[in-house]
C-alpha cells in the first residue's frame, strides 16, 4: 500500500439532523416497543398453555406428558410463525425497532427455531396418541394424517416449510440463483397458510377458551393485514403516486451496470444515501420479483440511482431496460445512514457492489478534506464500480481513497487482497485511520467478507457502537 495521504486535523463533532442523544433516545423507543409486542405475545402463549390444564399432565407421566410436552411446543412454534411473517413483512415497529440487520438475523434464527419446534410437535403429539392408544407410532401418524380436519393440509404445508428451511441453509444458497431461491421462499407463505386449518380446528390449546379462539384469530388476522398493507397496499400506492421510470442504463465498469430513475416529488419519500429500495422493473415477464439494490448516489439530487454488478438474470436484465420503463418500488428501508455517525473521522470499506451505499453516503454526509477515508475491495481493477464518482469525490472534496484489487489473502485477514498478505487487517485500519476509537466506520459487502472485516476492526480498537453496516441475506 502506498504513503497514506496526510491527514487532516481532527475534525469537529458532525453537524447532524438530529444530536446523538435523540437518535439514540429515538431507537430505544422503537426497539423497547418491538421487544414488549414480542414478549407480550408470548406470555398470552404460556398463559394459553397453562389455561389448558398442560402443567397438571406434564407431571401425569406417560401419554399425558408427551402430549403435554407436543402442545408446548406446537404453541411456541405457532407464535413463531408469527413473527417469521411479520418480521419480513416490513412492519414500521420492527424496522425501526431492530433495523433491517437485526430483523435478518431474527428472521433466519426464528425460522429454524420455528421449524425444529414444530418437528417436536409431530413428534410427541404422535408418540404421546400412540401410547394413549396403545398403537403403533406409524399407525397414529397414518391416522394423524387421514382421520383427523385440517391434517391433510398442514401435512402439504410441513412439505412446503421444509423445502424453505432446507433452501434457505447456507451451503444449499450458494447453489441457487437469488431468482430461483427467493420464489421457493415464498412457497413459505403457503405453508403456513396450510397449517392454520388444522391449529384452529383441532389443536386443543387454540380452542380451549372464546378468549383463546379470538386471540389466535386475531393474531394471524394482524398478520394477514401486515403483509397486505405494508408489502402490497403501501408501496403499490406511493409507485403510482411517484410515478418512478427509468431515465437512463448506463455501464459501470467492466462488469456492472447503472440505472437512473426519475418521478414526481421523490424528495417526498425521503430517501437517504445508504438505504435501499426493492425494485420491480415493469420491462415484461418476471417483473413479480423484486430485488434489492441500495441507492448508489444522494437522492437529494432529485433521482433514483442504482448500481450493480452481472450476478444474475436480475441483474444482466438491468442493462436491458428501456428509457421509460415503469418501476414499482418498496421503502425506503435502512438504517444505514450519515445520521447514525457519531462525530469524528469516516473509514468507508466496501466490497463489489457494497461501494454503492457507501458512495452515497460520502455524498449526503458532511466532512472537511482528508477527513473520510474509502477502501474498496474488488477481484480486479476493471470490475470497480463507482469510479466517476469516486474519482469527484477525491477532486472536489478531498476524500482518501484507496482500491485493493485482486485475489483475496489466505491469512488470518481474509478481506484483503493477496497484495497485502503481508499485512495484519487491525494494522491496516490503524494505517488509514490513526485514531479508531474517534472513527466512525460504514461496512458493505458479503456477509463473510464484513465478517472478517469486523474482527479486524475490533482488533484495531474501533468501539462497536461505531460501526455501521446491514445486512440484506437470510
Amino acid at each position: 500500500m502506498t504513503a497514506a495521504p496526510a491527514l487532516a486535523a481532527p475534525p469537529a463533532a458532525v453537524p447532524a439532523r438530529r444530536t446523538e442523544r435523540q437518535r439514540s433516545q429515538g431507537r430505544a423507543a422503537w426497539n423497547l416497543a418491538a421487544i414488549v409486542v414480542v414478549w407480550a405475545t408470548s406470555l398470552v402463549v404460556v398463559a394459553v398453555w397453562v389455561a389448558g390444564g398442560e402443567v397438571q399432565s406434564l407431571a401425569a407421566g406417560g401419554a399425558d406428558t408427551l402430549n403435554a410436552l407436543g402442545r408446548a411446543a406446537g404453541l411456541a412454534s405457532a407464535n413463531l410463525l408469527f413473527y417469521q411473517v411479520l418480521l419480513m413483512a416490513r412492519v414500521p415497529l420492527f424496522e425501526r425497532g431492530f433495523g433491517r440487520d437485526g430483523i435478518t438475523r431474527m428472521h433466519r434464527i426464528v425460522g429454524f427455531w420455528s421449524f425444529a419446534l414444530f418437528s417436536a410437535h409431530i413428534g410427541l403429539q404422535i408418540l404421546g396418541y400412540a401410547v394413549q392408544a396403545g398403537i403403533d407410532p406409524l399407525e397414529q401418524a397414518w391416522q394423524f394424517v387421514w382421520d383427523y380436519p385440517g391434517m391433510l393440509l398442514a401435512t402439504a404445508g410441513t412439505g412446503l416449510l421444509l423445502l424453505v428451511v432446507v433452501t434457505s441453509v447456507r451451503k444449499a444458497r450458494r447453489r441457487l440463483r437469488y431468482e430461483s431461491w427467493h420464489l421457493l421462499h415464498l412457497y413459505g407463505y403457503l405453508g403456513v397458510g396450510l397449517a392454520i386449518p388444522h391449529m384452529l380446528w383441532t389443536g386443543a390449546d387454540f380452542t380451549v377458551s372464546p378468549a383463546a379462539t379470538s386471540y389466535w384469530w386475531a393474531m394471524w388476522g394482524v398478520t394477514v393485514a401486515t403483509v397486505v398493507v405494508f408489502r402490497l397496499g403501501l408501496p403499490l400506492a406511493r409507485s403510482l403516486r411517484h410515478g418512478i421510470r427509468v431515465g437512463a442504463v448506463e455501464r459501470d465498469g467492466r462488469s456492472g451496470v447503472s440505472v437512473r430513475m426519475t418521478g414526481r416529488r421523490i424528495d417526498a419519500l425521503r430517501a437517504r444515501g445508504g438505504q435501499f429500495f426493492v425494485w420491480r422493473f415493469l420491462d415484461g415477464a418476471g417483473w413479480t420479483r423484486g430485488h434489492p439494490f441500495s441507492l448508489a448516489t444522494d437522492p437529494a439530487d432529485g433521482e433514483l440511482v442504482i448500481s450493480a454488478r452481472f450476478v444474475g438474470d436480475g441483474t444482466h436484465r438491468l442493462a436491458t431496460l428501456r428509457p421509460g420503463t415503469r418501476v414499482l418500488i418498496e421503502g425506503p428501508y435502512g438504517t444505514m445512514t450519515a445520521d447514525e455517525r457519531r462525530g469524528g473521522r469516516l473509514l468507508m470499506i466496501g466490497a463489489g457492489a457494497g461501494v454503492a451505499p457507501l458512495v452515497a453516503i460520502l455524498e449526503e454526509a458532511e466532512w472537511t478534506p482528508g477527513e473520510a477515508t474509502l477502501i474498496v475491495r474488488d477481484h480486479t481493477a476493471d470490475d470497480a464500480l463507482r469510479v466517476g464518482a469516486i474519482d469527484r469525490l477525491v477532486r472536489e472534496r478531498g476524500l482518501r481513497h484507496a482500491p485493493l484489487p485482486g485475489p483475496r489473502a489466505r491469512t488470518t485477514s481474509p478481506w484483503l487482497p493477496a497484495s497485502h498478505a503481508q499485512w495484519a487487517g487491525a494494522d491496516l485500519i490503524r494505517y488509514v485511520s490513526p485514531l479508531p476509537a474517534e472513527t466512525d466506520v460504514f461496512l458493505c459487502g458479503p456477509q463473510p467478507w464484513m465478517d472478517a472485516v469486523r474482527t479486524d476492526l475490533r482488533r484495531a480498537g474501533v468501539p462497536a457502537e461505531r460501526v455501521h453496516l446491514e445486512a440484506f441475506t437470510v
